[in-house]
């Protein structure tokens, strides 16, 4: 099973000519509406990939909720560990150029009422698999590592955004997640090198660095690798990390080794930047399997 303790948004997706730079306003066509957040992501990336999830989180009890719960009810994930509250429903707005790049700003709202007794103790044994992210308050996050690592949970951390989390709640962590950005903050926090073998060296846990097309690299305990990433033409990366974690996430909770797991998380990431959108680029597992077949 995995568990999946994190945002829940709706995106605003705008296709502009370029990313706006400070105090420019930049006009586009039109705007898109999507369920996003990472945590609902990475959730129903998991469950696309045939995973079977457990989405913890938060919306409000506004319009906004329904539109953010949608996609995560058709992929069949279990909500009944998610919360209404007075808050607004989190809201992000994304930028997306012709290059497929982006600029994101969130608006947390509901999620900063998400707390680690939402997940009870039971669900968090050897056979679960907890994926986190740095979109709710991070001492909620901390608590329920240090649940999960005693329950003997497999714990996927995603430290996206960039945040701060004592040092013994990263180092309780079976695999931590950054992009580049991600691990250079991250490196200078914990004086080591930005990369994935600073971040392993430092901490001893598993570490992957995420490099866009590049791909991506791995230090574990059995050894260091790169993992290059499947050729193709991006058009919208918004999600791209988000479907990484989720995939890697369900491919580890079925026993598969890191290496395999690296591997099908990256063509599903890759898959997810040839379409536009944010949650509802993510991939399905026969899509997945199919271009990992090609």
């Amino acid at each position: 099973m995995v568990i999946v303790f994190g945002s829940i948004n709706l995106d605003l997706i705008f296709a502009v000519p370029h990313i706006p730079a400070p105090g420019e306003t930049v006009l586009g066509p039109s705007v898109r509406i999507e369920p996003g957040g990472k945590g609902a992501n990475q959730a129903v990336a998991a469950a696309r990939d045939g995973g079977t999830v457990v989405m913890a989180g938060s919306v409000g009890r506004d319009a906004l909720a329904d539109g953010a719960l949608g996609l995560l009810r058709q992929a069949g994930a279990d909500l009944s560990r998610v919360q209404a509250v007075a808050s607004s429903t989190g809201c992000a707005a994304i930028a997306v150029d012709p290059a497929g790049n982006n600029a994101i700003a969130v608006g947390s709202g509901a999620n900063l009422s998400t707390h680690a007794g939402q997940i009870e103790d039971s669900l968090l044994g050897p056979n679960s698999t907890l994926v986190l992210q740095m979109e709710i308050p991070a001492e909620q996050t901390a608590a329920l590592i240090a649940r999960a690592r005693k329950a003997g949970c497999r714990i996927v951390l995603n430290l996206a955004p960039a945040g701060l989390l004592p040092d013994d709640a990263l180092r309780a962590v079976d695999v931590l997640l950054t992009n580049e950005t991600e691990c250079a903050w991250l490196a200078g926090h914990l004086g080591c090198t930005a990369t994935a073998a600073g971040l392993h060296g430092r901490l001893g846990v598993a570490a992957i660095v995420t490099r866009g097309g590049e791909g991506a690299d791995i230090a574990a305990s059995d050894g260091l690798w790169h993992q290059p990433a499947a050729p193709v033409v991006p058009i919208d990366t918004t999600a791209a990390g988000d479907c990484f974690a989720g995939v890697l996430a369900h491919r580890l909770d079925r026993g598969e080794s890191l290496r395999d797991a690296v591997r099908r998380a990256s063509v599903a990431a890759a898959l997810c930047c040839t379409r536009a959108g944010s949650q509802g680029s993510i991939p399905l597992a026969a899509e997945t399997e199919a271009a990992l077949s090609a």
